[in-house]
């Protein structure tokens, strides 16, 4: 089978945090200061890794719990790993700190110039009270939205993909009218292939190896289409135009 055109397809459907919202930034513009206070030194790859691997148990253990509610256990998974006392306090700062993550230096023009072509839709496993923040940061550019609390669970559950088709058909949007564009292989990419949907990865940690804050998949999948950037995707849209 030949490959679609980005032309072909009518709706981008996105993924947020790690791929419009740099969350390894705030991740880390949170825990340095957090650590440094208490003496202790762990590299940026040590504190994204641990976040990872804390954030996999929770999604396994509770598939149905929102990422932003997941982000206080995760920090006490966190200290008690480094082997100091998580205060209440701390974990909902936190939880709190996602409504000033920021978003991607190319995230804002990007789906500036994509929403003049596709209709845009969130899908994130952050709950509509996070969401609500995080889009305000990027100029509130969806067009519709699907958050973890409205489905019941979280990606990479396919129930959150059914939802998505369930939710857009009214709009006449089908499965092939939708490219699912985002970073994480592990959340979107490998359950949105399965289901047949066709994906961008867009591979923000592109040069620097490793998954960071991002579970590890079990085996990566190659993408629909690839992009080491938000504003690589828009040059590849660019470029059929040519």
């Amino acid at each position: 089978m030949s490959k679609p055109l980005l032309k072909q397809f009518n709706t981008l459907t996105f993924d947020v945090v790690g791929t419009l919202i740099d969350f390894e930034t705030g991740i880390l513009d949170w825990f340095r200061p957090a650590l440094a206070k208490r003496g202790i030194e762990k590299t940026d790859e040590e504190i994204l890794t641990s976040f990872a691997s804390c954030e996999d148990r929770y999604q396994q253990q509770a598939p149905d719990k929102p990422f932003t509610a997941m982000l206080p256990l995760i920090y006490r998974d966190m200290a008690s790993r480094w082997n100091f006392a998580a205060s209440n306090d701390e974990a909902s700062e936190f939880q709190e700190s996602i409504r000033s993550w920021p978003a991607f230096p190319d995230t804002v023009a990007s789906l500036d110039e994509l929403g003049s072509r596709y209709r845009l839709v969130a899908v994130t496993n952050a709950d509509a009270w996070a969401l609500k923040y995080m889009s305000a940061t990027m100029n509130d550019p969806f067009d519709e939205q699907l958050t973890c609390d409205e489905v019941g669970v979280n990606k990479p559950s396919p129930r959150v993909f059914e939802y998505l088709l369930e939710k857009l058909a009214p709009l006449g949007v089908t499965r092939g009218d939708i490219l699912h564009t985002a970073q994480s292989q592990y959340h979107d990419i490998i359950p949105a292939m399965k289901l047949g949907f066709s994906t961008m990865w867009i591979e923000r940690r592109y040069g620097k190896g490793g998954y960071g804050a991002t579970p590890k998949p079990g085996q990566a999948t190659e993408p629909t289409f690839h992009a080491r950037s938000m504003s690589d995707f828009v040059q590849q849209v660019r470029s059929q135009d040519i």
